[in-house]
């Protein structure tokens, strides 16, 4: 064989050699077109194919984090906001993610953009801001639903931001502050039930009690007696001078008379 042929045969090889042999790594599978016919998935590892015949196109079977733009949805309540996502998915069977859509990025992200403003606008301003769990849930089993004949699962959608118009958190806020007064205000009143309450309860004991009435008396007197003052007060019990009283008027009696 003339020196020629031989580099010929050994271009031909290496030319066979780097159609023929692929190399996938652990999170890629390449499905095979076969004379345009899938012929199945394969991989990770060295894939052998036959040059001219076999066609094969890579497909990522790790998780894909697919952020969904603002979208303008008007709420049931009639307002205006704008509500952004984040969806997260993988592709678990690549034959049909190649086979049964185009694109399936494209077409995943577009479904979530039309999903998200669908059912964001089913919902009122409250429940999109209290109860996103549950708008999250929704948004994630619609779309695993409608992307499941793709090979596609999406196992998270969680809603990011809402935007509010400027009008609405200006009276959000007022809102939040008058719930907040009316709040004060019971917690007020109820402490002043509750103070009422044990004053009633006090009043009972030194009712039944006049040794208490006199040790609190004597307590007054002690904490008047504390403070820096020039003048003191003492309160004098009525019972002390009733006797004294008794006996004026007695006294004012026969002088009466004898006028």
């Amino acid at each position: 064989m003339s020196l020629y042929a031989l580099i010929t045969v050994v271009i031909l090889v290496v030319l066979f050699l780097t159609n023929a042999i692929r190399v996938l790594n652990e999170y890629e599978r390449g499905v095979v077109f076969r004379l345009g016919r899938v012929i199945g998935s394969k991989g990770p590892g060295i894939i052998l194919l036959i040059p001219l015949v076999d066609r094969m196109q890579k497909v990522s079977l790790r998780l894909v984090a697919a952020d969904i733009p603002p979208q303008d949805v008007i709420t049931r309540d009639n307002v205006s906001v704008k509500v952004n996502a984040v969806l997260y998915f993988r592709v678990v069977d690549p034959v049909n993610a190649i086979i049964a859509v185009e694109d399936f990025l494209y077409a995943t992200s577009q479904l979530a953009q039309t999903t998200l403003r669908s059912i964001c606008g089913q919902a009122e301003l409250d429940e999109l801001l209290s109860e996103r769990d549950k708008i999250n849930l929704q948004l994630q089993e619609i779309l695993d639903r409608h992307t499941d004949p793709w090979g596609i699962k999406v196992t998270v959608v969680e809603l990011k931001h809402i935007d509010l118009p400027q009008e609405m958190q200006r009276a959000m806020a007022r809102q939040a502050e008058a719930e907040r007064e009316r709040r004060a205000k019971i917690i007020h009143a109820e402490g002043e039930y509750q103070a009422a309450e044990r004053l009633k309860d006090a009043a009972m004991v030194l009712q039944t009690s006049p040794m208490a009435m006199q040790l609190r008396y004597l307590q007054t007197l002690r904490e008047i007696a504390s403070e820096n003052n020039s003048t003191t007060i003492f309160p004098v019990p009525i019972d002390l001078i009733t006797p004294f009283l008794k006996l004026a008027n007695n006294a004012d009696k026969p002088t009466n008379k004898e006028s």
